[in-house]
This record gives C-alpha cells, sequence and structure tokens, in this order.
C-alpha cells in the first residue's frame, strides 16, 4: 500500500500529529471544521485559537521541528511503513467505530491487515505455565480458524500468543505503545522483527516515543477497538489486561474470559469479567462461533468499501474467505469433504488435523456458504 497521501500532505500531518495537546478527538474535530488535514494546517493562529487548540501547540505549529518531520518523512518512505489516517478510506472500520479513536496510525508490516477479523488475547505479564499454554493453544487454534489475534507485544501472555500463531504460519498484529522504531520491552526485539516481517507493528505514537506509563492504557484502546473480541487468559484484579476487556465491553465488543482455579491469583481478574458478563470459554471453537456473524458483518464492510473504491481487490483481507482459498489445511479439509455427511472424526483420519481445530474450520466454511452440517456430520454445499 503506497502512502495514501503527497508529501507535503504528509508533513502537515506529521506537524499536526507531534503539536502538544492534540489528541485524536481534537485533531479529528479541526479536519471537520478546516476540510482537511493541509486546511487545518494552513489555518493559522487567529483560527486556531477559535479552534479551541492549546497555546503550547500554536507554538509549535507555527515554528515546527523541520528536522524531526523531516525524519519521520524519512521513516515513512522506507518499504513497508506506512501512515493511515482518520480521513483515508484504509482507517479500520471496526476502530472508526470505537470511543477516542486515534486520527492516525503508524504501521510497520502489512497495514492491509487492520481490516481482518481480530481476536484480541491478553492477559498477565507474569502468567504460570498453564496460562502460557493457554495462551498458545487459543492463539494457534484461533489462527487456524482464520481470525487474526492481536495483542501488545507485553511479556507473557501477549508475547506467548504472538509466537504461536506465527508458529503455525499466520500473520500476528501488535499495537505497541512506543513509536514503530522502539521496541519495548527490548527482550521481545526479535519478535517484534518477526511480527513486522510476517503481520504488523502498529501504534498511534510518532517515530521516537519512548515507552511512557500512561501510553499502556492508550495502546489497551486501540486493541479492544481493533478486535471483534478479547479473550482474557489470566489476569490479576489490577491488570492491564481488565483495561482492555472494559474498553472492548464500552465498545460493544465481545470479551471472553478462561476460568481457573480459585486458588491462582491470576484466575481472580478472569473470574470477576465473568462475573460482570464477559463469556466464560473453554476451548477455541466457542470463540470462533460467538464471533463469526461479527466477521461477517466486517466482510459486508470490507465490500462496501472495495466497492466504493471501485475495485475488486487491493490485497486487503476477506475476514471469511481469505484463509479458506490460500490455508493449506483449508485445502486439505476440502478435499476430504464430499457431498455425503461424514462424522468429524473421519476428517480428522483424512486431512490429520485435531478435531478442535476442525470445529472452527467447519464453522467458518458452513457461515461463508460452502459446507452444510446436520447431525454432527458435515457435506461440501450443493451449487
Amino acid at each position: 500500500m503506497p502512502l495514501p497521501h503527497p508529501e507535503q500532505t504528509c508533513r502537515a500531518w506529521m506537524c499536526l500529529l507531534r503539536a502538544p495537546g492534540i489528541g485524536g478527538v481534537r485533531l479529528r474535530d479541526l479536519l471537520e471544521r478546516f476540510g482537511s488535514i493541509d486546511g487545518a494546517l494552513d489555518a493559522g493562529p487567529i483560527a486556531w485559537r477559535g479552534a479551541g487548540v492549546p497555546a503550547a501547540a500554536i507554538d509549535w505549529l507555527r515554528t515546527p521541528d523541520a528536522a524531526r518531520i523531516d525524519a519521520d518523512l524519512a521513516w515513512l518512505a522506507q518499504p513497508r511503513h506506512h501512515l493511515v489516517t482518520w480521513d483515508s478510506a484504509d482507517y479500520p472500520e471496526l476502530l472508526r467505530r470505537s470511543p477516542q479513536s486515534p486520527a492516525a496510525l503508524f504501521v510497520a508490516g502489512d497495514p492491509n491487515l487492520l481490516w481482518h477479523a481480530q481476536i484480541a488475547i491478553v492477559g498477565s505479564r507474569n502468567p504460570s505455565d498453564g496460562g502460557r499454554a493457554n495462551a498458545r493453544d487459543f492463539s494457534r487454534t484461533l489462527s487456524r480458524s482464520g481470525l487474526l489475534v492481536t495483542s501488545g507485544l507485553a511479556d507473557g501472555i501477549d508475547a506467548a500468543a504472538h509466537r504461536a500463531a506465527l508458529d503455525v504460519g499466520r500473520p500476528t498484529l501488535a499495537v505497541i505503545a512506543t513509536g514503530a522504531d522502539l521496541v519495548y520491552p527490548i527482550v521481545n526485539r526479535e519478535l517484534s522483527a518477526n511480527i513486522a516481517e510476517h503481520g504488523a507493528i502498529v501504534t498511534e505514537f510518532p517515530p521516537g516515543t519512548e515507552a511512557r506509563r500512561e501510553h499502556f492504557p492508550r495502546r489497551n484502546r486501540i486493541i479492544a477497538g481493533l478486535s471483534l473480541g478479547t479473550l482474557v487468559v489470566e489476569a490479576a484484579l489490577r491488570s492491564g489486561a481488565l483495561i482492555t476487556a472494559r474498553l472492548a465491553a464500552e465498545a460493544g465488543r465481545e470479551v471472553f474470559a478462561l476460568p481457573g482455579s480459585i486458588h491462582n491469583p491470576l484466575a481472580k481478574g478472569c473470574h470477576r469479567l465473568i462475573r460482570d458478563g464477559a463469556a466464560l470459554v473453554e476451548s477455541a471453537p466457542e470463540i470462533v462461533e460467538a464471533l463469526a456473524p461479527h466477521a461477517g458483518q466486517l466482510a459486508d464492510a470490507l465490500r462496501t468499501r472495495l466497492a466504493d473504491a471501485g475495485s475488486s481487490s487491493t490485497g486487503m483481507y476477506d475476514p471469511l474467505r481469505s484463509q479458506q482459498n490460500v490455508d493449506p489445511d483449508y485445502r486439505a479439509l476440502h478435499a476430504a469433504l464430499g457431498h455425503d455427511p461424514v462424522a468429524i472424526d473421519v476428517l480428522a483420519e483424512r486431512t490429520g488435523l485435531t478435531v478442535e481445530a476442525l470445529s472452527s474450520m467447519l464453522l467458518l466454511m458452513e457461515l461463508d456458504g460452502r459446507v452444510s452440517a446436520a447431525h454432527g456430520r458435515y457435506a461440501l454445499q450443493r451449487s
């Protein structure tokens, strides 16, 4: 995906994104008031004051740091570096609907993944061995089902979920609390590079922005806003994962939690979520089934976007079809199916896939109109 704007407009975006005290909501207001990002930058001090722009931001806009802006543009000019802005059709639909959406996203990797049907997997930075294993198992199965695993690149559950998706050859998306050119925590440097190569690193913070405590809740709202649902694997009662879950619920998204031992302090956050209305889940297919209708709506929004753009294909993912078209596991399953109904254990023998993985895959194929199911048996849908 090329830069969505000419260099002058990118420069205007960077000037306003770096202006102190101009957050995403205020910048979106300026876009509406002045008609475009160039109009907002060219409006001048009197118009800026009338629009409520803080004095510190006006001082910056009158004499921005040209060297800093040039460095930002140099970062954007590198391969697989992108700026996805609020006024672009490429801005992800789900995030646009979320409260307090950022005005722009910096992406290192594949920006098309922003439109993919996503499941956030979050939890403790210091999980139990069982929690880490659950994160890996759910991530693998959900990734194979066609959902994109999204998390925050933190140690613990986040890193386990990202690695598991990559291990099964699927992309993953990491939303971070620094500039896209930095890695926090540094121990995840190699993981971050792998995600940028095979998925996407996403942030609202310009290049060079270091980690600060107040950045992490802002990162969490993006994780929640991009995702159809959020799965909390393990979390203490005071946990950033619970913030992500709350933000997901406030955005009208699904929240899932894994139950645990009453003696495990890292299960207490999940138990509170369940008491507050989160769905208790014990297997990945339960999540796939709950999210499938929402994924279909996202697919419809993507088709509308492509139609509006006058294009049949832009390389964007169709959340239901793309995995089924190209994934070798789906091809093997399609070959194993016939027009005569067959039990899932027979399909497991024919394909070598687990029953759990097959259950998720068959559900998506059924929702997409490719498979019919009756009495626990599956067949290709007759055309």
